[in-house]
């Protein structure tokens, strides 16, 4: 509860700092950073606590750096409003079965909240790909909300659990 009220304060009162916003650009390219700045500020500012937590504790790969940024970014396609966010938390709560038969509709009405919650890491993906991102950054990205592998832990899946952790966390 605690995690869902400090989620709901930092998306009314998010502004990423100028600073954050310059290690962000040191780490994408014009094309990518444009898209990182097509999310709003609350979904900019979570990303970016996302990518500096990994970059502080020592993360060097630039693919999970820049997928940190842009793990998000296919929420722009369809921008939701707090309450809109609100709804998509208290019906995956209450009603997940449903949720998720609302999340398999077209994004329109009162059921696009769902949508985008389901489909946006693979919109992120094809916006993050057409603007130059590397396939493992896409796959990345593509892959935030896809349960944890079984079995052995490959490169990728390492990079993947890390982006899910800090995602969750943030």
């Amino acid at each position: 509860m605690f995690y869902r009220a400090r989620q709901f304060w930092q998306a009314l009162t998010a502004v990423p700092a100028a600073e954050d916003l310059d290690r962000a650009r040191q780490s994408l390219s014009p094309q990518l950073m444009a898209l990182f700045l097509n999310q709003t500020a609350s979904e900019q500012v979570h990303s970016l606590n996302v990518f500096l937590q990994l970059s502080d504790q020592g993360e060097r790969s630039a693919d999970l750096l820049s997928a940190a940024l842009l793990h998000d970014v296919g929420k722009s396609c369809y921008p939701l409003r707090i309450w809109e966010r609100v709804m998509v938390v208290i019906g995956k709560a209450l009603a997940p079965r449903q949720t998720e038969c609302w999340s398999r509709e077209e994004p329109r009405g009162w059921k696009r909240p769902f949508v985008v919650a389901r489909r946006h890491a693979a919109w992120g993906a094809e916006l993050a790909a057409a603007s130059g991102a590397s396939p493992l950054t896409v796959e990345l990205i593509r892959r935030h909300h896809d349960p944890a592998a079984e079995g052995p832990v490959h490169t990728t899946d390492r990079l993947l659990q890390q982006l899910q952790i800090f995602d969750h966390n943030n």
